[in-house]
């Protein structure tokens, strides 16, 4: 039996990262896709843990060789979920999780009709704020950049499968999973 594929989605700073981790941790049989990025690491971030930190070059070739299920630009980095990843996992029988912008949850639905996707967010535009500007990564106008675009990925929620509100991580990491272990439609 062939692995379901699901997307959590979201704006950056809403907590995809923290929620995804606490999804595994209750089932260690999810396979996570990793995602290439051009971006230099954040502190504390391993190479094929947490992202695979590729040059400009090696991400030009894997564009070339149509090596991704999808890619994207975002705040002026690439980032991609490699295909082979994805397919090996769900041939395999198990379901795979992505964690990605929402862009690239655009692509997936266009290139897997059958994905899950889920939109987390945010509480209220004042708590990603406070999320992104306790992460330390973003000052100035470069929040002020994320926030706008935050607004206008949550124009696009309703495209999406499901949107779980990430107020409290336990009550959404159990939303997500209750989708997860949903049957199929």
């Amino acid at each position: 039996m062939r692995g379901r594929l699901v997307v959590v989605s979201g704006p950056s700073g809403v907590g995809k990262g923290t929620v995804v981790r606490e999804v595994l941790a209750a089932r260690p049989d999810l396979a996570l896709s990793v995602s290439a990025t051009t971006r230099d690491p954040r502190p504390g971030e391993v190479d094929g843990v947490h992202y695979r930190f590729l040059g400009d070059a090696a991400f030009d070739r894997l564009i070339e060789r149509d090596a991704f299920l999808e890619w994207a630009q975002v705040f002026g980095r690439r980032y991609g979920t490699l295909l082979e990843d994805v397919e090996e996992a769900r041939a395999g029988g198990r379901d795979v999780l992505l964690e990605i912008d929402v862009q690239g949850a655009r692509t997936v639905r266009e290139r897997v009709p059958d994905a899950i996707l889920v939109f987390l967010r945010p509480p209220s535009e004042e708590e990603l704020r406070r999320r992104l500007a306790a992460r330390g990564t973003e000052t100035g106008e470069s929040l002020e950049v994320r926030l706008g675009e935050a607004r206008r990925e949550m124009e696009e929620a309703d495209r999406f499968d499901h949107v779980v509100v990430n107020d409290r991580i336990d009550e959404a990491v159990a939303r997500v999973l209750a989708i997860i272990d949903a049957p199929d439609p």
